[in-house]
């Protein structure tokens, strides 16, 4: 009998990414290609769908030709993107958004140009809001909708289709403009419970003619992740792909969920695993079967991520790139990249090592740190305050400009990202959706002193899965799924994802440390709040 084979696509913020997968979760292959970010005063920040459709065609292309297997082989296609608003014309023309380039055409999600209108959407309170923690964040989709009707008039109105990054590329490969329930329920404010959107709502906010539309715009077809789409892969995508025509697209997801998805089925404990995605952004998961209202923690979701269970997400809208800005305002920090560069590394990679070698244990290098603390908010708190004016505080700054003091600095930045991290989880407790565990993925918790120092800071066990990509195998299950090499995404999540090896968080004074140390991240907090 001939193998078979599915391919996960994730598309992050500064790159696209494929890998090829057995059916047994095991990956054979992986090619990545970097994209383009246009960053503009007045927090915007902008991508081109044409030069990101170009990229994922050519990464499948690749790992099909270094797997060497053939296109046949290949039976399901699954794709994760980030949260990205993707604005396009009559025709699948790409609108761009006003700055003179037409190529771009996407408000990516990190854009904050619709704090203003955020703000005013907060300030009506619609009950639509209790499933998003409460607060709308700028990072969502209804205000920057909201933004460009009422700065880009005419493209709002010349604009045929406003997709979700995701459902941008799965309507690019199939032409079926479903939209999954992970995306619009997540970002866009679809009641999945209910199967519907709150016309009240948009009338509310000042986005009433998308309603008067039926909604044409923005989605009247939903399907959960991981259900095939159209009928298949079309001619003009499989050739450009490699693939054959007809091969099985599921319907997609945001790119933390399909870390979630790659991850939490880890021991069948599907409520008790919080998955947490650790990149340029963070994303905390949790899972309940019932729904749980968390204020500042976007959610309760209906079958946002796992079908049939509630969703809550929390997460730090900077954390991986949080540590990036930290360490570039340290004087040793050019010295110290190039050392990096020359070891093969990137910067955090080389100073992990440094802090390892310096102490005797992984959680010992908390001991680096000395009187250094940090807020590390310089994007504002995504949860559990939904305050995108929250900015990054460092406390017990000297006059060291070595080393030594970059590594410190380093170390204390993990460890408030960990702590940003135990608020998250203590919080969603004290309303009932409590975990025992953590599951992490993301490029930037791939190191094990990170993962350590996390486990520490929280005080629970952090898992570390087997896959080497669990965001792209978290979309390759959908493919699984949609291909119907497995007939539910429990079931393939429960089959393909296993543990690689489980973090276990210090004991005794180094305990009584984190939680000193925890107790100042939340008192600097409350300093920052008062000024």
């Amino acid at each position: 009998m001939t193998e078979t084979y599915v391919i996960g696509v994730d598309v992050g913020t500064a790159s696209a990414r494929a890998g090829l997968f057995d059916l047994k979760g095991r990956m054979l292959s992986a090619a990545k290609r970097d994209i383009t970010l246009y960053r503009e005063s007045g927090s915007i920040v902008e991508q081109s769908s044409g030069e990101i459709w170009g990229a994922i065609c050519a990464i499948i292309r690749e790992v099909v030709q270094g797997a060497g297997v053939s296109p046949e082989q290949v039976i399901g296609l699954g794709f994760d993107a980030t949260c990205s608003l993707v604005v396009m014309g009559e025709g699948g023309r790409p609108l761009g958004l006003g700055g003179g380039d037409p190529s771009r055409d996407i408000i990516v999600w990190m854009d904050h140009r619709a704090v203003t209108q955020a703000e005013r959407i907060n300030a009506i309170g619609h009950d639509v809001l209790r499933y998003v923690g409460g607060r709308i964040s700028p990072e969502m989709q209804t205000p920057k909708l909201l933004w460009l009707k009422e700065n880009r008039l005419q493209i709002f109105g010349k604009a045929w289709q406003f997709f979700d990054l995701a459902d941008f590329l799965t309507w690019k490969a199939t032409g079926d403009l479903s939209r999954s329930t992970c995306t619009v329920t997540c970002k866009w404010t679809y009641l999945a419970h209910e199967a519907r959107w709150d016309e009240s709502y948009f009338r509310a906010i000042g986005l009433g003619e998308l309603a008067d539309e039926g909604f044409a715009r923005i989605g009247t077809q939903m399907v959960e992740p991981g259900t095939r789409l159209g009928s298949g892969l079309m001619e003009a995508a499989a050739s450009a792909m490699g693939l054959r025509p007809g091969t099985a697209v599921a319907a997609g997801m945001i790119d933390a969920h399909a870390g979630g998805i790659g991850t939490v089925g880890i021991g069948g404990n599907l409520t008790e695993n919080m998955a947490y995605v650790f990149g340029t952004s963070s994303c905390t998961m949790t899972s309940t079967t019932e729904p749980v209202f968390v204020p500042g923690v976007w959610g309760p979701y209906y079958a946002a991520m796992v079908p049939g269970l509630w969703l809550n997400e929390g997460g730090q809208s900077a954390a991986g790139a949080a540590i990036d800005q930290l360490l570039a305002f340290h004087p040793a920090a050019e010295e110290a990249r190039g050392r990096a560069h020359a070891a093969g590394k990137s910067l955090p990679s080389f100073l992990a090592d440094v802090a390892s070698a310096k102490a005797k244990t992984a959680s010992e290098t908390v001991l680096l740190v000395g009187g250094l603390h940090v807020v590390p908010e310089f994007l504002g708190n995504r949860a559990p305050f939904a305050d995108p004016h929250a900015r990054a505080l460092i406390a017990g700054l000297g006059m060291e400009r070595d080393l030594d003091s970059l590594v410190a600095l380093y170390i204390a930045g993990l460890c408030g990202i960990g702590y940003g991290l135990r608020q998250i989880i203590e919080t969603q407790a004290t309303h009932g959706a409590g975990v025992k565990r953590i599951v992490i993925s993301g490029g930037a918790g791939s190191s094990p002193l990170v993962r350590h120092l996390l486990a520490d800071a929280c005080g629970l066990d952090v898992v570390a899965p087997a896959a080497e990509e669990p965001v792209l195998l978290g979309s390759a299950i959908l493919g699984s799924v949609a291909c119907g090499a497995f007939s539910d995404v429990k079931g393939a999540m429960q089959a393909l994802s296993t543990a690689a090896c489980v973090h276990e968080p210090c004991q005794g004074e180094l305990n009584a440390l984190h939680q000193r140390r925890f107790e100042a991240f939340l008192k600097l907090q409350d300093v920052a709040r008062a000024l």
